[in-house]
């Protein structure tokens, strides 16, 4: 499969001040079809205009959650409901938050293995993330969000073993900083990837602004 990205306008894990007028400056950059942002670093009223901007702009729009108790949980959810997100990334799986999210027509892509801490860490062996998973899908789930990169043995294994072995819509989030990762990626054939502080850091134009980071990285996807 041939992967898409998921821009995440979040630095640090934590939605910058200036997003909307970032996306502004990007939103023609048509090959760039997947935006999004986390529930922290703006109140709920400009993250409904953000995530109404991208919509009007033709994007498809998602919320990443990270947190892990039930109630938590359920606040992001409905934030993303209010704001009119077409997917909730995140937040440990409960059987609340599907309903909720089912209910009001939007697509969940949880958290899958043992997620802690913040920032987070992935624990668990490939073989337990994979049947918890599996475990999910049996209740309706058809897409996830792993945090391969953040797994305390082996992440680029982790992701290869899960893509092969799990048919879902999966979503490698986090620390895709550089070309060989995106290389990575293709090789592996996730749904998407996600990119956020890699581009603020300017890992791809080392002088250049947010924009011209991500012209450079949609140009090296776009030839391969």
């Amino acid at each position: 499969m041939r992967p898409e990205i998921i821009i995440m306008l979040t630095h640090h894990d934590v939605t910058v001040k200036n997003a909307a007028e970032i996306f502004e400056q990007c939103k023609d950059i048509e090959e760039v079809k997947f935006w999004g942002f986390k529930n922290v670093g703006l109140p709920k009223d400009e993250m409904k205009a953000l995530a109404g901007a991208m919509k009007a702009a033709g994007k498809t729009t998602f919320l990443e959650v990270v947190t892990y108790d039930e109630a938590s949980c359920l606040d992001g959810a409905q934030t993303a409901i209010d704001c009119g997100f077409d997917c909730l990334m995140g937040t440990i799986y409960y059987d609340s938050v599907a309903k909720l999210l089912k209910d009001n027509g939007m697509e969940y892509m949880p958290f899958v293995g043992k997620v802690s801490g913040s920032p987070s860490i992935l624990e668990g062996t490939n073989e337990e993330i994979i049947q918890n998973a599996k475990d999910l899908m049996a209740k309706g789930i058809t897409g996830f969000d792993i945090l391969a990169y953040r797994h305390v043995v082996d992440g680029e294994k982790l992701a290869y073993d899960f893509c092969k072995a799990v048919d879902a819509k999966i979503c490698i989030a986090g620390s895709i900083n550089g070309y060989d990762r995106i290389d990575t990626m293709f090789d592996i054939g996730p749904w998407t990837f996600t990119m956020g502080s890699a581009l603020f850091d300017k890992n791809f134009v080392a002088e250049g602004s947010f924009r011209e980071n991500l012209r450079a990285v949609a140009d090296y996807m776009a030839k391969k």
